[in-house]
């Protein structure tokens, strides 16, 4: 059934590492059926985005995408954010900076950082417990032994990351995956998150049972470390629910959204 004029919102899609905005397809197809305006942002160097990989050398580089759109929009638009994986910082920094427009925040087994402590806190933890064996076939580049950008493997899309989908989405994914940064110098040094900005706006985070990539024991690790106002969990949805379970989480952002209006 189609919204009403009243009950339409407008959906801001971020993708995670090495991703695109087409990895929203099927999320994007079912929202704009549904009445909603959606858009999904390609981020600096990724998708279809122009920039080279040598171009994307800070953060600011990578998310200036997501924060020219959320300048676009005029001061009486409100948005619900969303973001996957790696785009939880992405999406804190839109937080920031345009609180006055995001009615809620939307993370889906991402990064959410707390208003205390630097961001890369939670990343550092993350490679710190992340077992070499499962990284098999991607390819890093290291500094001062941290990583500083990877080439996701095609072995490693196939089973850890793209294990709960169809085939013909591990496909797209081949011949659409870009590499990226981590960006954890600029993370460290320049991310400042308020409670008066972003932890005024209502966040919801989305825990991926079944995710081989950011299993389930750091999404909750992450819920613990920045309590969001409400936490949903979708069984063997994997790393990429976008694409496994598109209609299941497209009815869920609905809903989330009609509750944070």
């Amino acid at each position: 059934m189609l919204t009403t004029a009243t009950s339409r919102k407008h959906f801001v899609l971020v993708h995670g590492l090495c991703h695109g905005a087409w990895c929203w397809y099927k999320v994007v197809s079912h929202l704009r059926s549904a009445g909603h305006h959606v858009v999904a942002v390609d981020l600096g160097g990724s998708g279809v985005h122009p920039s080279r990989f040598e171009e994307i050398t800070t953060f600011s580089d990578y998310v200036q995408p997501l924060i020219q759109f959320m300048e676009s929009l005029s001061d009486d638009e409100r948005v619900i954010l969303v973001g996957h994986s790696f785009a939880g910082l992405a999406i804190s920094v839109a937080m920031e900076r345009f609180s006055r427009i995001v009615s809620v925040a939307i993370f889906i087994t991402a990064y959410m950082p707390n208003c205390r402590d630097s961001p890369a806190l939670q990343m550092k933890k993350y490679f710190n417990k992340l077992k070499p064996e499962t990284c098999m076939d991607c390819r890093f580049t290291f500094k001062d032994g941290l990583p500083v950008s990877t080439e996701l493997g095609c072995n490693y899309l196939a089973t850890m990351m793209y294990g709960t989908c169809q085939p013909e989405d591990l496909a797209l994914a081949k011949m659409l995956i870009r590499p990226s940064r981590f960006f954890l110098d600029d993370i460290c040094k320049d991310f400042l998150l308020t409670k008066e900005k972003y932890g005024s706006i209502s966040r919801v985070y989305v825990i991926c049972e079944g995710d081989q990539v950011m299993d389930e024991d750091f999404q909750r690790f992450v819920v613990k470390d920045s309590p969001p106002d409400e936490v949903k969990s979708f069984p063997e949805a994997g790393h990429m629910i976008m694409l496994s379970k598109s209609k299941d989480l497209s009815l869920s952002l609905q809903e989330i959204a009609n509750r944070y209006p």
